[in-house]
């Protein structure tokens, strides 16, 4: 598949075939990406005169640049291709599926007398993998199932032929209360041992027809042979698998392998269920939310979620229900809207589902607001302040016996961190050790920038420290003429108190109140964010300072050298050509005739 670019006054030189069109900003960001039936239909509705009512749309349709095209073989094949695409860039006017879990699989190794065991990192070379399960308690339930049905060891012994030969090893509990027949010790073949593991494959895969007749010809033979407590111990393993599938059984087994995707919307989000049918047993159920971009149509944010969806469960369903017609039938894709029957019913489980989801939701943001709005009115009933403190700053100094003073602020919204409006500063005007200073610098940088740029202040002001450092800002708000505007305290670590301006003695707020537990909250993402940006700084004045050191190297050099290097130690082990890409070539050379000639000096 090869790619290429229009500008958007020549959408109508775009192929009338199906494909993936991506959306650039001037700066080259990828902002949206689209499939369609034909790209030149598709690309020019954005172009139109009529184009999209809504807001968004026009707002992004300004954004763009430059257009870039895929050519593919169907709408299938464009569809995938979105999917790939989005969730490797996240364009900012694409759909979002709200969930950043990672799930877990279970994996057959792929070595002698294979093991099966959970895990959430997916390494394709250790074996095969089955999966993701969207819960724990669903997997650990196969699993529990498969572990009461076979002897599959459980211990990580390197079982190489020529080990167990010679006797390395020895027989553990798993073998003396049954759960494993010893093949450390020779005393179970591989063959006989892979064919436990065969059918434990076809119950991972949902397959629980093959194991059943497995067993019940088992119980058959054993019978024959008059092994009547062989026979008895198959018996029980197969009315175990029929308890499993009947718990798990929610439609006619002839429904044999489905997908089933339905959405409830609201004005901003989609909520989506996807469940997963193997022979009338439900082996995934999973809720997402959807947030809308551009005015999505339902059936497009349906198949988003369900793409998506396919793709994070390696679905392999031969037919997806769903609650609507597709206006626009997608060729490759088996979309089907059953009206009666066992299917019509998958259909009402799922939409019940979804409806669920949605009133959880909305429970749960209701529950959290109240939440933040009693936290931020208890702090100002605590504090006696004149406004809720729904805006507050808190300022905090780093520095290690002078050196490389910083300092940080971070901002509080309704009770979240605001964290695009968090600061990093560098100490300008004060030398050595002096909190104090500092802090009058930071805080007076602050807000004679927010007054500059005629932004609303704080409704409270926290400042990491005792009376110095707040008696230190509260001289540059004087400074700037806007103290007494805004509320002011000061929170020393030790005893967790709370100081005001002018009053000898603090106050202190109940240790269990949670309006003190949000101020510790600020003071600590404060300290954190100053901590951080300070060790950054040390190491890069580090960095510069031994370069410097190098003969020919000046500071521009050593600025350039850090950017692309980011140590000393990677820059001892890079080739010449690859520093003459950043410095030039003579320079270059001085600095490995000089890193050559102090090889044994560090």
């Amino acid at each position: 598949m090869e790619s290429s670019s229009f500008k958007p006054k020549d959408h109508l030189m775009l192929p009338d075939h199906p494909g993936v069109y991506k959306y650039f900003n001037e700066i080259g960001d990828l902002i949206y990406v689209g499939k369609a039936k034909s790209l030149k239909k598709r690309v020019s509705s954005y172009f139109n005169k009529n184009t999209g009512v809504n807001l968004k749309t026009r707002r992004m349709v300004k954004e763009i640049d430059k257009i870039e095209i895929t050519l593919v073989n169907s709408e299938f094949d464009a569809l995938l291709l979105e999917n790939n695409l989005i969730k490797k860039s996240q364009p900012k006017y694409n759909i979002l599926l709200r969930d950043d879990k990672t799930y877990p699989y279970l994996l057959i190794t792929d070595e002698p007398f294979p093991r099966i065991f959970q895990t959430r990192r997916m390494i394709p070379k250790r074996g095969t993998y089955f999966g993701p399960f969207a819960s724990v308690k669903a997997m650990n339930n196969v699993l529990d199932l498969i572990r009461s049905l076979f002897t599959i060891r459980t211990c990580k012994l390197d079982l190489s032929p020529y080990k167990i030969q010679e006797g390395k090893y020895k027989v553990c509990l798993e073998y003396h209360i049954g759960n494993c027949q010893g093949p450390c010790v020779g005393r179970q073949s591989e063959k006989d041992y892979l064919k436990d593991l065969e059918q434990a494959r076809h119950i991972l895969k949902g397959n629980l027809g093959l194991p059943k007749a497995h067993f019940k010809l088992e119980m058959q033979e054993f019978a024959q042979n008059l092994e009547f407590e062989k026979a008895q111990r198959a018996k029980e393993k197969l009315d175990l698998l029929e308890k499993y599938q009947a718990k798990s059984l929610v439609a006619n087994p002839s429904i044999h392998n489905h997908d089933v995707c339905t959405l409830v919307v609201d004005e901003k989000y989609a909520y989506v269920n996807y469940m997963r049918v193997k022979n009338g047993s439900l082996i995934v159920s999973k809720n997402v939310e959807l947030k809308k971009k551009l005015d999505e149509s339902d059936e497009e944010l349906l198949l988003t979620a369900l793409i998506r969806l396919q793709d994070q469960f390696k679905s392999d369903a031969e037919e997806v229900l769903v609650p609507f017609e597709i206006e626009n039938p997608i060729e490759g894709l088996n979309l089907v809207m059953p009206k009666i029957g066992d299917k019509k019913k998958l259909i009402d489980l799922s939409l019940k589902n979804a409806k669920f989801y949605k009133q959880e939701k909305a429970l749960l943001q209701g529950l959290n607001k109240d939440k933040k709005d009693r936290v931020i009115r208890q702090l100002q009933e605590d504090l006696s302040l004149p406004d809720i403190p729904d805006h507050i700053e808190c300022f905090d100094n780093s520095n290690i016996q002078g050196s490389s003073p910083v300092a940080s602020m971070v901002c509080f919204l309704n009770g979240k961190p605001a964290v695009k409006e968090y600061r990093h500063y560098h100490i300008k005007t004060v030398e050595g050790p002096n909190d104090f200073a500092s802090m009058k610098e930071v805080v007076g940088r602050r807000y004679k920038r927010l007054m500059e740029g005629d932004k609303p202040l704080p409704k409270l002001i926290v400042i990491d420290g005792g009376k110095g450092q707040l008696s230190s800002a509260v001289e540059a708000l004087q400074e700037l003429g806007i103290y007494g505007k805004m509320p002011i305290i000061g929170i020393a670590k030790r005893l967790e108190e709370i100081y005001f301006p002018g009053d000898s003695f603090p106050i202190h707020i109940d240790k269990k109140s949670e309006s003190l537990r949000l101020l510790q909250r600020i003071r600590d993402e404060a300290h954190r964010f100053a901590i951080t940006f300070h060790r950054k700084v040390r190491s890069k004045n580090a960095f510069g300072t031994q370069l410097t050191a190098i003969p020919g190297i000046g500071q521009s050099t050593a600025d350039k050298l850090l950017k692309h290097f980011k140590s000393v130690k990677k820059l001892k082990d890079a080739k010449e050509e690859e520093i003459a890409k950043v410095i030039g070539v003579s320079r270059a050379r001085e600095l490995v005739e000089w890193r050559e000639k102090n090889k044994g000096s560090d």
